[in-house]
């Protein structure tokens, strides 16, 4: 194992500065998934489960959301909420037991709530209630991609080590090409932040500016369409 006494935020400064591997790129029919942008994770202040990282997250989130469906792409909301027993949390939901806890993110409580900053299409937009990190565990979603002939997918929201990670390396292993804007992830501790930036930037997607992103987007061809 290689020792450095490089921080996790110098690291991936380090693969930014000088990049190893080649891009996947954009294709043809991209994808956007926002990942539990909702008050339980949203809410600093109100709710200690919330964390911060880029002040300006939720409003490039919004910028990429209309940017796609303008273009006819599909545009994807993820929030977690559990059943009143919490028994659809699984073992994940049987390591503690507090008000603050997952498997307490109740349905139709404020902490399953979508963040009121965000804007969302709910007659357009693909709503989905996910119980485990990956957006693709036991969803629709990959079905719903393969009718849309998604080949490249976004992934927006938080946590960057937890549910955001595993959303990208299920991409992945599906074979889209996976894209992650620096400025849309979000964790608690800017230590698991950078470390899995670094981890994804080399292994399993682009680890883009938001500006560059919405760059190589608009290059690709509206959807048959768009704009209807």
């Amino acid at each position: 194992m290689e020792i450095s006494s490089l921080s996790s935020r110098a690291l991936f400064a380090a693969v930014k500065a000088n990049p190893t591997r080649k891009r996947f790129g954009f294709g043809r029919k991209p994808a956007l998934i926002n990942i539990d942008l909702q008050k339980a994770y949203t809410c600093v202040g109100e709710f200690v489960t919330a964390y911060e990282t880029d002040p300006r997250q939720l409003e490039h989130v919004n910028t990429l959301a209309a940017e796609f469906r303008a273009r006819g792409f599909p545009v994807v909301w993820t929030y977690v909420a559990y059943m009143a027993s919490g028994e659809d949390a699984g073992v994940w939901g049987t390591r503690n037991n507090t008000p603050d806890s997952l498997q307490n993110i109740k349905v139709g409580s404020r902490r399953a709530e979508f963040d009121d900053r965000l804007v969302i299409d709910r007659q357009r937009d693909i709503i989905i209630n996910k119980r485990m990190a990956s957006a693709f565990f036991e969803t629709n979603l990959g079905s719903i991609f393969t009718f849309h002939g998604v080949d490249t997918v976004v992934v927006t929201g938080g946590s960057t080590s937890g549910c955001v990670r595993a959303t990208v390396v299920d991409s992945l292993q599906r074979s889209f090409r996976t894209i992650v804007p620096e400025e849309c992830v979000a964790d608690k501790h800017e230590g698991p932040h950078f470390a899995n930036l670094y981890d994804m930037a080399l292994k399993y997607a682009d680890v883009l500016s938001i500006d560059e992103t919405l760059a190589q987007l608009r290059q690709i061809p509206p959807a048959a369409g768009a704009g209807a």
